[in-house]
């Protein structure tokens, strides 16, 4: 056991003496090399350098004179706090002149949907804050010489050309709809080519039409939805064409391509997007009285309150309560024609006898007074002093572009004409 032990201790030794003298040539060549100079290499000399750099130091004053412009919308529930959270403005002296000041009630009132742009610094301290008050008058409040103040400015308007066109597959509401136009410039076109068409029974579904109109927008907000400038509607296969001409640049109407105004003496309709609940026709039983008599009229079926339109320019003749008809107008135009409005539930505010009245202005509203078993308006047509359908009498036309403008009208009317066949013929459903 002891001899085992010896023999494996001198093995350990002579092992350890082996790799002792193996090594010793590796060291020199590490010392060797770890004596050779950069010189000796061919390296170039290095120097390092250490320089301490001045950061500038950031000037708190000028970040807190920089602005920033910030625009908000009224939501649905806001209160005056969370729109002026929204709009950054946090100065106290501002709080207490929007909240409390007299002159700032503008702002405190604004409608849903109204926007105010508002330019503060980074403390939140108020610059400037600008909005269109219900009069869509530009509203002003700034500080100066240390105290706010609220000024009321001319709007300036940025009047833009928007395009529409689309076809009827159910109903012109729907068309216009799913076209993107505004319910007002709907209107218009239905007012424009009423003369023509008769909108409560001649659209049917393949009518397509193309719209160009105005939209005034101030600092980028939305101010009013303009005239139309140019439409089409192709009803059955014909087509309709309007561009408006004004001489002077205040007011104007409307032409076919060839100068022929197109605005008639008289609307179809007094009434817009209502139904015929009844007819003209030499015999017909009365729902009242329950026995076959002629009605000479036109009955339009139309919610209590509708507001009735004149259908031409004209001078009231009676305003006021007659046997059938109940609450009742009647109107003379250009002498051999006249019109009445019968079963009204009340009259326009400051309507009278001998007032002259415009084409389209309103001058009642729908009810079911006199003998009327539900809310419409019964309209009549006269040619001197004879009851005539108004759904299919030849209207009378306004005078058309005059000779001394026929030159300036077809320069605006070529233009126009251009961008309504370009349009229908690429049959865009919407363009900007």
């Amino acid at each position: 056991m002891l001899t085992q032990n010896l023999l494996s201790q001198e093995r350990k030794m002579k092992l350890r003496l082996f790799v002792a003298l193996s090594t010793i040539p590796l060291l020199g060549v590490v010392t060797a090399f770890g004596l050779v100079s950069e010189s000796d290499l061919g390296l170039a000399k290095t120097n390092i350098t250490v320089q301490e750099i001045t950061l500038p130091e950031i000037a708190v004053a000028q970040i807190s004179a920089a602005s920033f412009w910030r625009n908000e919308r009224v939501q649905r529930g806001d209160t005056l706090v969370a729109l002026l959270s929204r709009l950054n403005i946090t100065e106290a002296a501002a709080i207490n002149y929007l909240i409390g000041a007299p002159e700032a009630a503008p702002f405190r009132t604004l409608a849903i949907g109204k926007e105010a742009q508002a330019e503060t610094n980074a403390n939140g301290d108020l610059i400037s804050l600008r909005f269109l008050n219900t009069g869509n008058e530009q509203v002003l409040i700034d500080k100066q010489n240390g105290a706010f103040q609220t000024k009321t400015l001319t709007v300036q308007l940025e009047k833009r050309l928007f395009v529409r066109t689309g076809e009827i597959k159910t109903s012109l509401y729907a068309a216009t709809d799913a076209a993107g136009m505004p319910e007002s410039a709907a209107d218009q076109l239905t007012q424009l080519f009423s003369g023509d068409i008769d909108f409560h029974h001649d659209v049917k579904p393949g009518d397509k039409f193309t719209v160009v109109y105005e939209m005034e927008y101030s600092n980028g907000a939305l101010v009013n939805i303009g005239r139309i400038q140019a439409a089409e509607f192709i009803n059955q296969g014909h087509s309709y064409r309007a561009v408006y001409f004004s001489k002077d640049g205040q007011t104007g109407s409307y032409y076919t391509p060839e100068g022929k105004n197109v605005e008639k003496a008289f609307l179809r309709s007094p009434i817009e997007y209502s139904r015929v609940s009844s007819g003209f026709t030499s015999a017909r039983m009365h729902p009242v009285l329950n026995t076959l008599r002629a009605h000479k009229g036109v009955d339009f079926a139309a919610p209590t309150g509708t507001p009735i339109k004149a259908t031409a320019d004209g001078v009231i003749e009676l305003v006021g309560r007659e046997n059938g008809y109940g609450n009742v107008i009647k109107m003379n135009h250009q002498g051999r024609y006249s019109t009445v409005y019968g079963h009204l539930s009340r009259f326009a505010s400051g309507l009278h006898n001998g007032q002259r009245v415009k084409q389209g202005q309103v001058i009642g509203y729908v009810g079911m007074t006199g003998l009327a078993t539900g809310p419409h308006l019964h309209y009549e047509f006269k040619i001197d002093g004879q009851q005539r359908n108004p759904m299919s009498v030849a209207l009378p036309s306004a005078q058309p572009v005059s000779t001394a403008y026929k030159t300036a009208f077809q320069s605006v009317a070529i233009d126009f004409v251009a961008r309504l066949s370009l349009l229908r013929n690429t049959n865009l459903a919407k363009l900007d």
